[in-house]
């Protein structure tokens, strides 16, 4: 499992290992929408396997959205004396937003690796 992880981390391959994912060498500090590679670069493994083969990935990247508001909402009202400041929706907003970009390359990838064919 901690495997798998540190793969969808680096943005490698599901099957080698050793291809991009995406364009972008890094999937933390981008902005803007991705940019996949249709195969991979080292084993012509086909990424987007049907037309709408990514809709799946938007619950991914909405859970993680949510649990990403919650640990900011958490971190947050330590600072604030009432539990429920309305101070604290423009910070949940602000970081929903800086990590968005990062939120849809991760997701992708978590999706991806979902359905690779772990039988061969």
């Amino acid at each position: 499992m901690s495997n798998t992880l540190t793969h969808i981390l680096k943005n490698e391959c599901p099957n080698c290992h050793k291809g991009k994912v995406f364009k972008d060498k890094n999937i933390f500090l981008n902005f803007g929408f991705p940019k996949m590679n249709e195969y991979c670069s080292h084993c012509n493994y086909k990424f987007q396997k049907e037309p709408g083969y990514f809709f799946g990935a938007m619950y991914v990247n909405y859970g993680l959205t949510v649990a990403q508001g919650i640990a900011t909402y958490c971190v947050a009202q330590m600072f604030f004396e009432q539990t429920f400041d309305l101070r604290i929706i423009p910070i949940i907003a602000v970081a929903i937003t800086l990590l968005t970009s990062f939120n849809l390359r991760f997701s992708r990838l978590v999706w991806i690796y979902m359905f690779k064919d772990y039988t061969s």
